[in-house]
């Protein structure tokens, strides 16, 4: 393991984003938590399955992520599913806020992980995957597995 893994350890991983979404520019953002959330996170009940960002008045957002409630934390527990403020740099924002806008695309939470003690979000700008893509991706997953297996066999 490089020193690079031994810094980072994802939290949560949106797998579906790759089956539904074409993924392409990623941004790592910083986000604005309550202390039960950081612990929440750090124990690993976080959900980025049905989650988005947005840009919204010149600050980025996430929308529809879950963060289960810790377990001790008494009254002063959070809502699991709230907006949560994304930290990025005023020209990633704009960048963000222009392609959203302008070319219709989406921003998805790839990613969840640990850097150096703090809990950072993977954004990624996608475009909506057609049926038809979806079918074709799955084909080219099976006969790129059958040739694998066929290597194999033969070796």
């Amino acid at each position: 393991m490089s020193d690079r893994d031994a810094a980072r350890k994802t939290l949560s991983d949106n797998r579906q984003a790759g089956h539904n979404y074409f993924l392409m520019d990623r941004f790592e953002a910083g986000m604005v938590l309550t202390g039960t959330e950081v612990k929440a996170a750090k124990d690993g009940k976080v959900q980025l399955k049905d989650a988005y960002a947005e840009v919204r008045g010149n600050e980025a957002w996430l929308v529809n992520a879950h963060i289960s409630q810790y377990s001790h934390g008494n009254r002063e527990n959070h809502p699991p599913v709230r907006n949560r403020k994304l930290l990025l740099h005023r020209r990633e924002i704009d960048k963000l806020q222009g392609q959203t806008r302008e070319k219709g695309l989406l921003l998805i939470p790839t990613k969840m992980y640990l850097k150096n003690g703090r809990i950072k979000c993977e954004l990624a700008l996608a475009k909506g995957k057609k049926l038809h893509d979806k079918r074709e991706a799955d084909r080219a997953r099976t006969a790129d597995a059958e040739a694998r297996a066929e290597m194999r066999r033969r070796a």
